[in-house]
């Protein structure tokens, strides 16, 4: 058993973390005010080779695994990117696992050289108003017409729409009633967004203001032949192979943002001086950010499991989804440990802490909820009756 990082991972690590702490607090605080992508800091990315890390070398990517994926994004969000800096790339390293896997040759070779440039963004469009969770319940439909599909339907929080020229979709070309089982009749598009035929609409949001939301709205959009993803109907089955990468690396992302806030709170308890004393000597101040840090200790050895797992070819399922509830849970506790700490000060946003607060909040919401986790555990770990 090994728990130790290799030298070509330290060296991503440190490369990422060099990078990342480049762009300062005040930076991140102004995108998120202002609302505004951080095209500064993707750009440097870009150029830095590092969007492509786990896209295969043939493609022009690092051909690396979700291990050093998930080290690059822990170490952006933990430099006080947090959710702004690390939503603004993830969706390029991880949803595209699904054209590397399923896509055709010509998409391959179109779509992936682009993204491991950071030339080319891609949404990724699965939630729906009326579905939420249960993805087997969407209602956006692609009909078969001469040479194509026409696609009607909504979808919602769609990251980076707006900046997006590609959305990789997921639509019924059969009704829910006329299949045998749920998970069938679905399909999966890679399709231009055409802003003169598509409607987005930015979501207002509490959090992550850099990197918008949107509401996605296809009315009678045809798309041809080629941007359908493998065949028709097995679409769901295509999804399932981002799902876990995408949970290991939200995981990592929350460690980021817990790691972040920790640094702030303790070099704050050991500077802040109260009846002639650092506040940090305190036990009702030491306690919680000693128990905090064990916490995101111990969700990061679950974490790292999980990307060893999956990039050993092992079932993953489980510790995908226990990694995603234990960061979480970490991360936001670090962030509202931190602002504690800091007393009325971590409620300015002067100190940055107000905006982990905020961006780790959502972690416990996507992109499953940490209901619909342990869910997942009752049913697969401890072989509980379903219960939904």
């Amino acid at each position: 058993m090994d728990f130790s990082l290799s030298g070509s991972q330290e060296d991503i690590r440190s490369g990422a973390r060099t990078l990342a702490r480049s762009f300062s607090h005040e930076y991140w605080r102004d995108r998120d005010g202002a609302q505004e992508f951080p095209w500064e800091f993707y750009s440097a990315f870009a150029e830095g080779g590092w969007l492509g890390i786990a896209i295969p070398e043939e493609y022009g990517g690092g051909g690396m695994g979700i291990t050093e994926a998930a080290l690059l994004l822990e170490e952006v969000a933990a430099s006080g990117a947090g959710m702004n800096g690390a939503s603004s790339m993830h969706l390029t390293i991880f949803g595209l696992n699904t054209i590397v896997k399923h896509g055709s040759q010509e998409q391959r070779e179109t779509i992936l050289p682009r993204a491991a440039s950071g030339d080319l963004h891609v949404a990724f469009g699965v939630t729906e108003p009326e579905a939420g969770t249960d993805t087997t319940q969407i209602s956006t439909f692609a009909t078969r017409v001469p040479g194509g599909y026409r696609i009607t339907g909504r979808k919602v929080w769609i990251t980076k729409a707006g900046e997006s020229e590609k959305l990789l979709l997921i639509t019924r070309t059969q009704r829910r009633t006329d299949v045998s089982r749920p998970t069938d009749g679905m399909t999966l598009f890679l399709i231009d967004i055409d802003a003169t035929k598509i409607d987005l609409t930015p979501i207002p949001k509490l959090g992550r203001n850099a990197v918008a939301s949107y509401e996605v709205v296809l009315d009678d959009y045809f798309v041809p032949d080629a941007a359908r993803i493998g065949e028709e109907g097995l679409g769901f089955q295509y999804l399932l192979d981002g799902l876990n990468p995408e949970r290991i690396l939200l995981a990592h992302e929350a460690l980021g943002i817990g790691r972040a806030a920790m640094e702030i709170a303790v070099k704050y308890a050991k500077e802040r001086v109260v009846f002639d004393r650092p506040i940090g000597r305190n036990q009702g101040i030491a306690f919680p950010l000693a128990k905090c840090q064990t916490h995101l200790d111990a969700a990061g050895l679950m974490a790292r499991e999980a990307a060893w797992r999956y990039d050993a070819g092992m079932p993953v399922g489980s510790q995908a989804n226990m990694a995603k509830w234990l960061c979480a849970e970490a991360g936001f506790a670090a962030a509202d440990t931190a602002m504690q700490t800091l007393g009325g000060m971590g409620y300015a946003k002067e100190y940055n802490v107000e905006r982990y607060f905020r961006e780790s909040r959502i972690l416990r919401l996507a992109p499953v909820s940490q209901e619909m986790v342990l869910n997942y555990v009752a049913v697969h770990v401890l072989g509980l009756p379903k219960s939904y």
